[in-house]
């Protein structure tokens, strides 16, 4: 009998919502672990009817089957790092910081609050129970410049200074790292900044002007968790998810999926 208390291969679980076109959300995440070589395991919080120009209808899932879903897992296929995406509402919110309650691994906490689209994906009562449960539990915070705004109540930062200061109070909220993406910045490179008590790591790459960005940021957050869960120290993990998405995103009008905002190509590395 093959001996299972050291698996062959690290895993990363995901705990978010559902995209039924296949470019965000768990299907994203679940791509990404592949693509970066970790076995995906999840939980799903909510379904959402959604494809590349809009999402349609979104329904949660009960507490108890999230809360099932995550303790499955963590008692058969402990992850060596989990990844926070899609939470809706202040009651799952709540019920995924229970049921991590004894989880000891590295967290990847995505704020999710606003689809592609424009569409919201969390209530903005969801936000304080965000804030006060799961960003201090967050060993990495990941939120672009609209969703640092929000969780602080203020103006979208507009320069490196501003980005800076965000950062820096977002880190006074209790996550160990937070990396200010610069998707939604303007200039002709991205700039992503990893913001530690340590000091900042600014990590730059050209801006790609494309259309098909649709899970981009699901898809950095779980690229972080998945090297993590291959044992890579924060900063590290960083740079090498930033690099991947870039390839990603260089490769994502060749899928040709969609008429709206088209998904990034996961398998870039693998197939074209």
């Amino acid at each position: 009998m093959t001996d299972r208390s050291t698996p062959a291969h690290p895993s990363a679980m995901t705990i978010a919502g559902s995209d039924s076109g296949g470019g965000a959300g768990i299907q994203a995440d679940l791509k990404t672990f592949c693509a970066l070589g970790v076995y995906g395991t999840s939980a799903i919080t909510a379904i959402t009817a959604q494809n590349t120009r809009g999402v349609f209808a979104v329904e949660a899932i009960s507490l108890a089957v999230i809360k099932a879903q995550i303790a499955a897992v963590l008692d058969d296929i402990p992850p060596q790092a989990i990844k926070i995406g899609m939470l809706a509402s202040p009651e799952i919110v709540t019920a995924v910081a229970e049921a991590l309650a004894g989880y000891g691994g590295p967290v990847v906490l995505d704020p999710v609050m606003v689809a592609k689209s424009g569409d919201a994906l969390l209530a903005e009562e969801a936000e304080a129970a965000l804030i006060e449960l799961l960003v201090p539990r967050a060993d990495v915070l990941t939120p672009n410049l609209p969703e640092a705004a929000r969780l602080l109540r203020g103006e979208q930062a507009e320069g490196a200074d501003a980005v800076e200061a965000q950062g820096q109070a977002l880190l006074a909220l209790g996550s160990r790292a937070v990396v200010m993406k610069g998707g939604h910045a303007a200039g002709e490179t991205c700039v992503d900044r990893l913001m530690t008590p340590a000091g900042t790591v600014a990590m730059a790459q050209p801006r790609i002007v494309t259309r098909n960005t649709h899970g981009t940021g699901c898809s950095l957050s779980s690229a972080i968790a998945a090297e993590l869960a291959k044992g890579a120290d924060v900063e590290t993990a960083v740079r090498r998810a930033q690099g991947w998405l870039h390839g990603a995103i260089r490769a994502a009008d060749g899928l040709g999926i969609g008429h709206g905002h088209g998904p990034v190509h996961h398998f870039h590395e693998v197939w074209t």
